[in-house]
């Protein structure tokens, strides 16, 4: 339903957005107007004709979903949830950017009603969108029933010119051109401007045929002119097999005299004189801070009445859909229920095995083992699947031909999947999980971090963890990624030593909800332990636990171990016990999950006091001293691999059971064992 057509009152409304921009730009003496100003009538259009949604009830499972992907103008989509009815008071616009206000400096998932992804960091919001796209139009595809649809909205996002220009960009729209996602919609503002000045400084492109290129429908409009808004985005709605990107040329900073369309209006209030002339000029009153007129109050709060139509319509839909197609209701809800239970019910165990199993082919059979029992299960790889192990052999691939495939090829495009990813996650109903060399998690690394952030439960499958990938030489071997992972907060990294380990970390992946979890797995094949004589993987979930322990008495020596350097701490173990060393070796897959344990149990596996302590994992040292105290050892690598076999990489560089041994015995007084 679209409100009766009252040109001056809309008007006015459009001006309300500025004007609530520009206020709290000015109060906080920071912010960026330019955007808001410029993009008012776009979003005006948007959210009062075509956005379907209920403010008061934001997170209605049909609603359309809206990405600011320019988040530097979050004032804009904060003016409009607060316009539209959401819970966001004006007291909250007075807040802007403010401690403990709901109304950061970017808008933040999970902190306001009605925002539905972090963004700020340019081109990460397009990834998203692409990712909400694919999301909606899985679970169509799965649960709809002829004319009974469930699941049946559009994904809206508004992109700069800096998120054109960031490489993401490139990646995230080429893959929705393949895809044909044609419920993707995109509002380029196309106003030339950014920090640095014209953005002919450095971006010339002819980006409708770039977009051409990769496979989007292009609308080009006036981006102030509102009846052409309109017919753009009814064209986009119509185009089934397209993403579409409407070009909207418009002003940054649309009335103000001095401002309007120069980079001073980008990220820096307009002042208090300029801002008398500019709500002059728009018909504000210059001497009411923050108005918003009843009349323009009452014309968006129509959005709670269609909101509550729609979503009763949508709830009758799943009810035809429980009597009619009980089995398709129940996929639907057993897809987007949050807890996964009764994993351990369905985890393959691995028998022991000296010759042994790599963590990734490990990774792989768990993941066979889950997809069959989990429907909303969602993999995928860039472009490493056979490498990765991440294709189970009963699904079919997504693609523009087979929207229920539960696989995505994400070609060579790290950084778009992972972006990808975190839409997918945030749109509900997909439980995604994408894999790559660890190497190569620092093309997608301000996507996990973003993930991190807004709590977003994307799981990674990071292999060729380490040196022991062999022949392909320091350029794909990883040193530093653990420790620069492990440094960034609530990301839960799991490096596990056997097939069982990994079994468990898949389990502790499902099971979170609240941040990206990362699996380190081997290229190189590592012995699956006898859990008769060790202790049971299971304990991979307290994040370090004793996997063998001294035999007389307490240990002499602690060798702490992750991944594939646990064998040598356990060879390591036999030779010194012959020593008549007591020697414990704890398996350290995860320092997060570990930091997560009672002070009580993290002294009971690494008990302080006179005790030698090693550390051995085929990475940098950074940050083992955590565990092993000042005076302890880190066998590690602080240096770059090399190019050669992997049974000898470890033995030049010194990751060896006897290299331990003799690091052991330089570190304690061996006089009474000689």
């Amino acid at each position: 339903m679209v409100p009766k057509r009252l040109p001056e009152l809309e008007q006015k409304c459009v001006n309300t957005i500025r004007g609530l921009a520009i206020d709290s730009v000015e109060e906080a003496n920071s912010g960026h107007p330019g955007l808001p100003m410029g993009m008012a009538d776009v979003a005006f259009v948007l959210w009062t004709g075509f956005l379907k949604h209920n403010p008061a009830h934001p997170d209605w499972f049909d609603r359309d979903r809206f990405i600011l992907s320019a988040g530097h103008g979050s004032m804009l989509l904060y003016s409009l949830l607060h316009l539209t009815g959401y819970q966001l008071s004006l007291n909250q616009l007075k807040q802007f950017r403010q401690w403990n206000s709901k109304t950061p400096g970017h808008p933040e998932y999970g902190l306001t009603n009605g925002v539905e992804t972090t963004t700020g960091p340019l081109g990460q919001g397009l990834a998203n969108s692409v990712g909400f796209a694919i999301a909606e139009s899985h679970l169509a595809a799965k649960v709809n029933v002829g004319k009974i649809s469930v699941v049946d909205h559009f994904t809206y996002a508004i992109v700069s010119d800096g998120d054109l220009m960031e490489g993401l960009s490139h990646e995230a729209a080429s893959l929705a051109g393949h895809l044909k996602l044609g419920k993707l919609i995109c509002f380029y503002d196309n106003n030339s401007i950014s920090i640095d000045g014209s953005t002919d400084l450095a971006y010339t492109e002819d980006v409708n045929k770039r977009f051409e290129a990769y496979g989007w429908h292009c609308i080009r409009i006036d981006g102030h002119d509102r009846d052409a808004i309109r017919d753009a985005i009814v064209k986009a709605q119509h185009e089934k097999t397209k993403p579409t990107l409407i070009l909207c040329k418009t002003r940054i900073g649309y009335g103000s005299p001095s401002k309007e369309g120069t980079a001073a209006s980008h990220g820096a209030p307009l002042g208090k004189d300029e801002i008398k002339l500019t709500k002059e000029k728009l018909g504000l009153n210059p001497d009411v801070k923050f108005q918003v007129d009843k009349d323009v109050l009452d014309y968006y709060r129509l959005a709670l009445k269609k909101g509550k139509e729609s979503e009763n319509s949508w709830h009758q839909r799943l009810d035809m859909l429980s009597a009619k197609y009980p089995e398709k209701s129940e996929l639907f809800h057993r897809h987007i229920q949050k807890v996964q239970n009764g994993i351990c019910d369905i985890l393959p165990v691995f028998e022991p095995d000296t010759k042994g199993m790599a963590t990734r082919k490990a990774s792989g059979v768990v993941i066979d083992a889950c997809m069959k029992a989990i429907p909303n299960m969602f993999g995928g790889s860039a472009d490493l699947t056979p490498s990765n192990n991440t294709k189970s052999k009963d699904v079919g691939v997504f693609s523009s031909d087979n929207r229920t495939g539960r696989y995505l090829h994400y070609g060579v495009r790290e950084h778009a999947m992972w972006g990808a990813m975190n839409g997918i996650a945030l749109h509900g109903g997909v439980r995604p999980f994408g894999g790559t060399f660890m190497i190569f998690s620092d093309y997608c690394r301000p996507a996990i971090r973003l993930a991190a952030l807004s709590n977003i439960p994307t799981i990674g499958i990071f292999t060729h963890d380490s040196v022991g990938l062999g022949e392909d030489g320091p350029t794909h071997q990883p040193v530093e990624h653990l420790a620069s992972l492990r440094a960034m907060p609530n990301v839960v990294i799991i490096r596990p030593c056997d097939a069982n380990e990994t079994a468990f970390a898949w389990k502790v992946a499902l099971e979170r909800t609240d941040g990206p979890t990362l699996l380190a797995l081997s290229r190189q094949s590592l012995p699956v332990l006898d859990r008769k004589t060790c202790a049971p993987a299971s304990m991979l979930e307290k994040g370090a636990y004793i996997l063998a322990d001294a035999e007389n008495g307490d240990p002499e020596v602690l060798l702490v171990g992750s991944g594939s350097e646990v064998q040598f701490a356990v060879e390591a173990r036999e030779l010194l016990m012959k020593k008549n060393i007591q020697t414990r070796v704890v398996s350290m897959p995860s320092w997060e999950l570990f930091r997560g344990q009672s002070l009580e149990y993290r002294e009971s596996i690494l008990p302080d006091g006179n005790i030698a302590k090693v550390s051995i994992e085929a990475g940098s040292s950074m940050g083992w001293s955590e565990w092993i105290g000042d005076d302890g050892v880190s066998i590690s690598l602080d240096q770059f691999g090399a190019s050669a076999p992997f049974q000898t990489i470890y033995e030049k560089l010194g990751l060896t059971a006897e290299n331990i041994v003799a690091e052991v015995m330089d570190l304690i007084d061996v006089s009474e064992y000689r």
